[in-house]
């Protein structure tokens, strides 16, 4: 299930919560309707409400965290593409292989996460599996240490390149582990529940008239959006807002 629906789902669940107390308030007795009975159920849905908002804020939290930290993963490994690329060049022809090895490895990286950019670019558009990525990387390292230096100088830039190589396969299963959604669906439930039953609550109170229910459609909505933005920041290499290509791009068109 994408953001997308998912926030159309809780919009629907909270939308339902109020118009189902409005349709309770006609049914209720009249003593259930009083109004010291209306001011305990206006004390109960207050405590819920700071409950419910200290949740949704430690979501927005949580899943801005994770966005961030990825956006920066990448902008790291791209910069880490870079120097590998310039230490390689600087070493000399004999580099032309790796060099080659790491430009095809950015593409694919490219592909995979902005299929759309690398359409521009006019990358193949031969979709592999992930497996081959890594494969491309670990031979660019591979390709490296099979180098022979011929001087000093070339001897510190191999050294340089193992290193920064080595960098980028560290940073690469870091980034794929950071995959997964850190959002859990136990919580974000229970925070919907608590969501509908405030707007009930609402609707109990509340006179029946359109009024009443098209602010309960636009609130709907906009809660639906919070957990769409919330979503959609846990899934940052995914989804309507992933994460920018421009370090990437920048990485490949220096490599060619």
């Amino acid at each position: 299930m994408n953001s997308i629906e998912s926030g159309l789902i809780v919009a629907a669940c909270v939308f339902a919560g109020g118009m189902t107390g409005l349709l309770l308030h006609g049914y209720l007795p009249e003593a259930h309707r009083s109004k010291e009975t209306q001011d305990v159920v206006r004390l109960g849905t207050g405590m819920l409400s700071v409950l419910a908002s200290l949740v949704l804020g430690l979501l927005i939290a949580t899943a801005k965290q994770t966005y961030d930290m990825v956006d920066h993963e990448m902008r790291q490994y791209s910069a880490d593409l870079l120097l590998l690329n310039e230490t390689l060049r600087d070493y000399g022809d004999d580099a032309a292989e790796p060099r080659d090895l790491l430009r095809r490895h950015a593409e694919k990286v490219l592909h995979d996460v902005w299929p759309r950019i690398a359409k521009q670019q006019q990358i193949p558009a031969v979709r592999l599996e992930d497996r081959e990525a890594a494969l491309l990387l670990e031979r660019v390292r591979e390709t490296i240490r099979a180098l022979v230096p011929a001087d000093t100088g070339q001897k510190w830039l191999q050294e340089q390149a193992l290193l920064v190589s080595t960098s980028l396969l560290r940073q690469r299963l870091v980034i794929i582990q950071q995959e997964g959604d850190s959002v859990q669906p136990v919580i974000l439930g229970i925070l919907v529940a608590w969501i509908s039953f405030i707007f009930a609550s609402f609707g109990l109170n509340a006179p029946r008239n359109a009024t009443v229910a098209g602010a309960f459609l636009v609130c709907s909505l906009a809660i639906g959006g919070a957990i769409f933005l919330v979503l959609e920041m846990d899934r940052p290499l995914n989804g309507v807002m992933k994460i920018s290509s421009t370090p990437m791009v920048k990485a490949l068109d220096e490599m060619k």
